[in-house]
């Protein structure tokens, strides 16, 4: 999945244009995208990992980008605290890749747009979560429980393994893996945008 985005994305040079928001670098290749520089609880960010890919395996495919600050948003730092404005805007980032469901957290709120169009019954669903608040930690529980509530919506039930064992520490030595080469990946996507951008029309 993370060669055929890379392979997408080379092979669309002409609509492959950064507007400086990392997450619309990070979701190219990876599920979730999580504030700059915050403490979460590992085993908060396991779940919600879990969660999404679960969710994926169920049929209910979905990205999901926390921010945490302005600073996570880069040059689209406009749109802090406005969620929903963001899920749009960033779905449509995205689009040339990938056109699915994505879902924003706020510290005041939630956003959900699919290939940056809102939908209204998510969005109610979204409006009876709490609003996690400024800490980085509730922000990705949050999010958890939104993925879970969008899904169960969808008529799709997530069954999550217990945390524990050998088996869970095999997976984390996995993910770990596989972020390290997701970041390398994402290092070549912006060098490679930034270098188109900079090339003579």
């Amino acid at each position: 999945m993370v060669f055929a985005a890379v392979v997408a994305l080379l092979g669309l040079p002409a609509t492959a244009r950064a507007n400086g928001d990392p997450a619309s670098d990070y979701l190219l290749v990876q599920s979730t995208f999580l504030p700059f520089n915050a403490k979460v609880d590992p085993d908060v960010t396991a779940r919600l990992s879990d969660t999404v890919r679960e969710a994926d395996r169920a049929g209910f495919r979905i990205k999901v980008a926390v921010i945490g600050s302005r600073y996570d948003l880069g040059t689209a730092f406009s749109l802090y605290n406005n969620a929903q404005k963001y899920a749009e805007f960033l779905g449509l980032e995205l689009s040339f890749v990938y056109r699915g469901r994505l879902l924003v957290v706020m510290p005041n709120g939630y956003g959900y747009a699919v290939n940056g169009n809102p939908d209204p019954k998510a969005s109610r669903i979204l409006k009876g979560l709490p609003a996690p608040g400024r800490d980085a930690t509730k922000e990705v529980v949050g999010a958890t429980a939104a993925v879970r509530a969008l899904a169960s919506a969808a008529g799709h039930t997530l069954v999550l393994a217990k945390v524990g064992g050998s088996s869970t520490t095999r997976d984390r030595i996995t993910i770990a893996a596989a972020a390290t080469a997701g970041i390398a990946l994402i290092a070549a996507i912006v060098l490679y945008r930034r270098q188109r951008r900079s090339t003579p029309a």
